[in-house]
């Protein structure tokens, strides 16, 4: 599975599919932070070579905006530290689960 770092037969077979979508979460945040990085270098490379005020552009985010930029944000649908917690002891009885479904065979 390439830039994941999985191999197809484990991501196909082996993960569950809440850690799938942890994995793929995380590789968008961090391909995310990657191009939010570059637009902040290309805004600082341009307006050292022109005067982009002239332009209407004073931020970076003023360059291109992207698509999860675009989105309205509720803070609603951000979870709670509780759910953090609740999810995560759901995780660990899952592992715990397939540990000792893993020691019988």
């Amino acid at each position: 599975m390439g830039e994941i770092g999985y191999n197809r037969h484990e991501f196909l077979y082996d993960l569950r599919l809440w850690e799938i979508r942890s994995i793929i979460k995380g590789y968008r945040l961090r391909a995310r932070t990657a191009w939010e990085s570059a637009r902040l270098n290309a805004f600082f490379i341009m307006s050292s070579m022109a005067d982009l005020r002239k332009a209407g552009i004073y931020r970076d985010t003023d360059l291109i905006k992207f698509p999860w930029e675009k989105m309205i944000v509720d803070r609603d649908d951000q979870p709670t530290s509780e759910e953090v917690e609740r999810l995560r002891e759901m995780m660990r009885q899952e592992n715990a689960k397939l540990n000792q479904d893993a020691e019988t065979e």
